[in-house]
C-alpha cells in the first residue's frame, strides 16, 4: 500500500475527493505530492475521475459507493432526473445502467471505470423546483420527483406527449402512480418551463387524469 492511502482513510471524510484535499492532506514540495499521488494511480489505488477529482480503489473504501452522490460530485449544479429518477421511484420496470442528470450548465458525458454518467443541459427557472434532498448516512444527493423527471424527459428528448397514454405504454408506467398525482406539483413544475412541448404535455396529462 502506498503512503497516501491510510491518511486519506483515517482523514478525509469520504471516498471520492478533490486534489484541494489531498493538497491539504500531503506535506512536502509539490513534486513529492505529485508523485506519491502519481504513484497510487499507476498502483491502482486511486482512480482518477475527471480533472481534480479521485476516488479511492474498490479495495479501500470504506462504504459502498453511491453513484448518485458522485454524479453530482461529477458536474454541478445537478440533480439525478430522467431515467435514473424514475427508475429509483420504482415508477419505471427496467434497471438503468447511466446515471442520468440535468445541468444547468452545457450537457457532457463521462464513460469512466466507475459507470456512465450523462448531463443534460435543462434550462429551468428555479431550477430545483420539486427535486428533493435524498439522505444515506453522511451522503447527501439531489434527485428530481417523478413528475419533474417526466417533464425534463418531455423537453430534452423532444417527445411530443399529449397525456399519459405514452407514459403507460412506452415507460409502462403504472397507471396507480398517475391517479395519484397533486394537481399543485404539475403546476408548479410548468411554471418554471417555457417549452410548448412541457406545457401541452401536461394540459394532456390533466385532461386524462381529470385534474
Amino acid at each position: 500500500m502506498s503512503k497516501i492511502i491510510e491518511p486519506i482513510r483515517e482523514q478525509i471524510p469520504f471516498d471520492c475527493f478533490r486534489d484541494t484535499e489531498l493538497m491539504n492532506l500531503l506535506k512536502g514540495s509539490p513534486n513529492r505530492r505529485y508523485g506519491l499521488i502519481k504513484r497510487a494511480l499507476a498502483h491502482k489505488e486511486l482512480i482518477h475521475i475527471r480533472r481534480g477529482l479521485y476516488c479511492l480503489a474498490e479495495r479501500y473504501r470504506r462504504q459502498p459507493l453511491n453513484l448518485f452522490w458522485l454524479a453530482q460530485q461529477i458536474y454541478g449544479p445537478s440533480y439525478i432526473s430522467f431515467e435514473s429518477a424514475l427508475s429509483q421511484h420504482g415508477w419505471i420496470p427496467e434497471a438503468v445502467h447511466t446515471i442520468t442528470s440535468a445541468s444547468l450548465k452545457r450537457s457532457r458525458h463521462w464513460d469512466i471505470p466507475l459507470g456512465l454518467f450523462s448531463y443534460t443541459r435543462i434550462p429551468c427557472d428555479p431550477f430545483l423546483t420539486r427535486v428533493v434532498r435524498e439522505t444515506e448516512g453522511k451522503i447527501v444527493y439531489l434527485i428530481a420527483k417523478p413528475w419533474k423527471a417526466l417533464a425534463d424527459m418531455v423537453y430534452a428528448y423532444k417527445k411530443d406527449w399529449r397525456g399519459v397514454r405514452p407514459l403507460m405504454q412506452s415507460l409502462r408506467i403504472d397507471e396507480e402512480f398517475l391517479t395519484q398525482t397533486d394537481p399543485r406539483e404539475l403546476e408548479e413544475i410548468q411554471e418554471t418551463f417555457r417549452s410548448r412541448r412541457v406545457l401541452k404535455f401536461f394540459k394532456g396529462v390533466r385532461k386524462d387524469l381529470k385534474l
